[in-house]
């Protein structure tokens, strides 16, 4: 939606609330509610959030241990400065519009180095002077269940699904749940939203909403907001969606697997029609980085303790880190070999991942390996379950963090407070997850132990 264009509606009455929005650490959407005639008045200017927004929790607690934020600090405020170019209609909610805001200091008016907008953009920045351009895509699994989420947590999170097997590619079975998956497609499209189609996933109740691919940023930023709009749309027809990775030990978990390439002069750089499977030495080497670093980075693809029960043999979800040619037992997964379309798939990200924080840190990866020239290994093939010799993805969430805290690339990437930053959320959920007594726990030793 053009600027103009929104100030026509709300002179018309069409518009009268303008959602104005941060995406925090965890991915979310957060901000305020404008009366339309007032969002006019501050949409070239900005307004303030409390800083504590990019330090908090899932269940929005302010953890001590960040530096950039405290009791002691006083939690001032940060700057929401709106990003006019993200304006569009929230067509699912009556008279409403939304802008996404940058986080700038309040003293300094700089970018606040740990917002997850401005992690990607330093990346894009650093591609870009490189003459390249990077282009991703990606998916996003989700599950649906009966009841609200309101009506779920009431019932002791009793979770039944919204349909009772396996509903990968099944048309009769995701006709049953059109009344919900049609009013997300046509809702997110009328957003803006370059939404291509959905089906069903593997699991029962589990789907999957694809996006067409584009430039970094703007897929962070369709990501996250079809991420939301699936929730609330969702709850809008009585059904709850949960991007949580694992929400049964006996069922598949939701992933998020992130396309990528870079383009240059409005090809694709990582075709090469004359070398082997069509991909160019940039796109080995952007590989390799990827490969290199993978644990360096999986905290922000992983970012919760739930995260890691994905990675189980036989679930689709990876478990080493190799690559290989449109094998989905590989933690990356070429495809379009032989065509302009070539790209590298990583599988890693779960459902639950920030698409800022995920796509920063692989290009952050990639171009390293573009940059030391890294070596690509040879390409996998067979059953990567199988082979237990590769390099496995981090087990635990406390070892991702060791591994981000050790991380000399990211700490070039980021520097050395944005690591930190990150390294203490994840503390923070480990922490939380170890003072908790579990029902599995309760089960299994209140009369046997």
């Amino acid at each position: 939606m053009e600027f103009e264009d929104l100030k026509t509606k709300i002179g018309s009455g069409e518009i009268d609330t303008v959602l104005t929005c941060i995406v925090d650490m965890q991915g979310r959407l957060m901000g305020k509610r404008f009366h339309a005639e007032a969002f006019l008045e501050i949409a070239d200017g900005e307004t303030h959030c409390c800083n504590y927004l990019l330090a908090t929790d899932l269940e929005m607690a302010t953890p001590n241990g960040y530096a950039s934020t405290s009791w002691q600090g006083g939690y001032g405020d940060y700057v929401m400065q709106p990003d006019l170019s993200t304006l569009r209609p929230v067509p699912w909610l009556e008279g409403t519009a939304m802008c996404l805001c940058d986080v700038m200091d309040h003293h300094t008016h700089e970018p606040v180095p740990h917002s997850p907008r401005e992690m990607l953009k330093k990346q894009i920045a650093r591609a870009e002077a490189l003459g390249l351009t990077p282009v991703m895509a990606t998916e996003l699994e989700f599950f649906l269940f009966q009841g609200t989420h309101d009506e779920i947590a009431q019932n002791g999170y009793s979770l039944k699904p919204i349909s009772n097997y396996n509903e990968d590619y099944h048309i009769f079975q995701t006709t049953k749940e059109e009344y919900v998956m049609r009013p997300i497609r046509n809702h997110l499209r009328k957003m803006g939203l370059p939404v291509e189609g959905s089906k069903g996933e593997a699991e029962a109740g589990q789907e999957e909403l694809n996006l067409k691919y584009a430039e970094a940023l703007a897929c962070a930023d369709n990501h996250t907001l079809a991420k939301h709009g699936v929730k609330e749309i969702a709850h809008q027809h009585g059904v709850a969606a949960s991007f949580l990775p694992k929400w049964h030990k006996d069922r598949v978990g939701s992933a998020s697997h992130v396309h990528q390439s870079l383009w240059s002069g409005g090809a694709n750089a990582f075709f090469d029609p004359d070398r082997p499977h069509g991909k160019s030495e940039l796109m080995d080497h952007y590989v390799a980085g990827l490969m290199t670093y993978a644990a360096d980075y999986t905290s922000f693809m992983a970012p919760y303790v739930n995260s890691y029960k994905r990675f189980a043999k036989g679930t689709f979800a990876p478990t080493q880190v190799v690559w290989s040619i449109d094998n989905r037992t590989a933690a990356f997964r070429l495809c379009g070999e032989g065509s302009k379309a070539v790209r590298i798939e990583c599988r890693v990200p779960g459902a639950d991942m920030n698409p800022y924080l995920a796509q920063a840190a692989m290009l952050a990866a990639g171009l390293k390996g573009i940059e030391e020239k890294l070596r690509l290994p040879e390409v996998f093939a067979g059953d990567a379950y199988a082979d237990d010799d590769k390099k496995h993805i981090p087990h635990t969430l406390r070892d991702a963090r060791e591994a981000l805290l050790a991380s000399e690339m990211l700490r070039e990437a980021f520097g050395d407070e944005v690591v930190m930053h990150y390294a203490r959320a994840a503390e923070w959920e480990i922490e939380e997850f170890n003072r908790v007594v579990t029902d599995y726990e309760i089960s299994r030793g209140l009369e046997k132990a």
